[in-house]
């Protein structure tokens, strides 16, 4: 089991490890048992203004934004590679600090980590401008430059993951970067901070200040020293950043809440689709902005398909995270677990029929909750319509490609969404419908970082992964010679 030395736990500011200026520290739990695992730097606003000083001073001063592309990706490729010297490490600190399932975090959390480094160190290659055309007697050709000094706001569900998807593309472009992650779970943030380091990223390029949202996430927002936003997160935390950022009218990118639907047709392949369905609603016991929660199934399939999961969910493994073949571990925190119990209780007040689950795990005095399947509730229940974030999977029919896709599009969310089918005319028709951002056919979470992902409507705006995500930590100039 990983231990965490408590030195790690102080900030990072400037390339030096620092108590906060109040020196408050706060406990960080492991979801499995509810224990105290160690504690970590609170921050305050004046620790917040002192990384952003050190960001500043990194930008102007270090070289880094200097550098030729070339030669940051250098940089990045040796971060991916240190992380996959230090896989089992990393992975057993995210399980730890999360509660996922170690054989996830291997797979998923730190392949995808060391992958997004990868990529972007590529791509910090091909950041160049080009030469425009124009009928004025000049020479015209465009710079892209790196924006300054970036803040990166990260959530609890995956911390590694969602950290490097902004992280490696605002180094690559050349940014300085202040980091603020998720109050609960900050523990592979602090990692990354030493491990960058160590792979030459210059002192001030990357800093870590851990503590509360409403302070050290709102100072960080609030600084004027700050150029951009990057935020993942709820969508009411998600309108307040915007509103904050767009005062100041600092670029932002946002990724935000979702409750995807998972539409199977008729014509479906049932073994996949119902592979790919408790996958989507499980994976990361279900605290993923980019699950599918909502299932929508053609109405002669209906019974069957309820049936089948009653059947199958039940024996999907649960428990400690740590034993390999654990397949759901711990909701995050205590207040995660209320807020499904809450929706569930809601759920049965409304008539629905709970088809498996529908109760906690009492395990080792771990924040467990069944993975729950309920059926029959109407489209306009809250428990359709509101994002739940937990293991809990809504079942509802449809008689036509018309009624599915008005029910998909009938939530405020526009993150994600899935359709099985064997009609490839139907997928692309189907797919062209939706409003997502990313919408996947015959399986569920296939992720890659030259694949953008991100939101419409409240799931947010911009994109993560891709050249996309680069582009958007970049900035334009023109530059227009006369030639008379």
């Amino acid at each position: 089991m990983t231990t965490f030395d408590s030195e790690p736990g102080q900030l990072f500011i400037g390339g030096q490890w620092r108590e906060a200026s109040g020196g408050a520290r706060t406990d960080v739990i492991d979801p499995s048992t509810g224990r105290v695992v160690t504690t970590v730097a609170e921050a305050d606003a004046s620790d917040v203004d002192a990384a952003v000083r050190a960001a500043r001073d990194a930008f102007d001063n270090s070289g880094w934004a200097q550098l030729s592309g070339r030669e940051r990706g250098r940089v990045l490729h040796r971060v991916a590679e240190l992380i996959r010297e230090n896989a089992d490490e990393i992975a057993n600190l995210e399980s730890l600090d999360v509660g996922k399932p170690i054989t996830l975090t291997h797979a998923v959390d730190v392949t995808n980590a060391a992958n997004d480094y990868e990529y972007y160190a590529s791509l910090a290659w091909t950041l160049d401008g080009a030469t425009r055309d124009t009928p004025l007697n000049a020479h015209a050709y465009t710079r892209r430059g790196p924006l300054g000094v970036v803040a990166a706001i990260t959530p609890f569900n995956f911390p590694l993951i969602l950290a490097g998807s902004k992280i490696a593309p605002a180094l690559a472009a050349g940014n300085t970067v202040v980091h603020k992650p998720a109050d609960e779970t900050p523990l592979s943030a602090l990692y990354m901070a030493g491990l960058l380091k160590k792979a030459g990223v210059p002192d001030g390029v990357y800093n870590v200040v851990t503590g509360s949202g409403p302070v050290a996430g709102e100072a960080l927002l609030r600084n004027p020293g700050i150029d951009k936003v990057a935020f993942t997160g709820s969508t009411a935390v998600g309108r307040h950043a915007a509103s904050v950022a767009g005062e100041a009218l600092k670029p932002v990118t946002m990724e935000l809440g979702g409750n995807a639907a998972h539409i199977v047709f008729e014509d479906a392949d049932l073994e996949k689709a119902i592979g790919a369905v408790i996958k989507g609603f499980v994976f990361n016991t279900g605290q993923f902005c980019m699950g599918g929660p909502r299932l929508l199934v053609a109405r002669p399939l209906y019974d069957t398909v309820v049936g089948i999961l009653a059947d199958a969910v039940p024996g999907v493994p649960i428990g400690d995270p740590r034993q390999p073949e654990t397949v759901i571990g711990p909701m995050a925190g205590e207040k995660h677990l209320k807020k499904v119990e809450e929706y569930v209780e809601l759920a049965r007040k409304e008539g629905a029929r709970i088809v498996c689950g529908g109760e906690r795990l009492d395990l080792n005095g771990g924040f467990y909750y069944k993975p729950t399947v309920i059926a029959d509730l109407a489209n306009d229940s809250r428990v359709v319509q509101e994002e739940i974030f937990g293991p809990v999977l809504t079942v509802q029919p449809f008689d036509s490609e018309d009624e599915a896709v008005a029910m998909a599009n009938s939530t405020p969310y526009g993150l994600a969404s899935g359709i099985q089918t064997t009609n490839l005319a139907r997928a692309h028709r189907v797919a062209d419908r939706i409003e997502a951002g990313i919408v996947w056919v015959n399986d569920w979470a296939m992720l890659d970082p030259n694949v953008p992902f991100g939101g419409v409507k409240a799931s947010g705006f911009g994109r993560e992964y891709g050249p996309e995500a680069l582009a958007a930590y970049t900035k334009v100039k023109s530059v227009v010679i006369s030639l008379d």
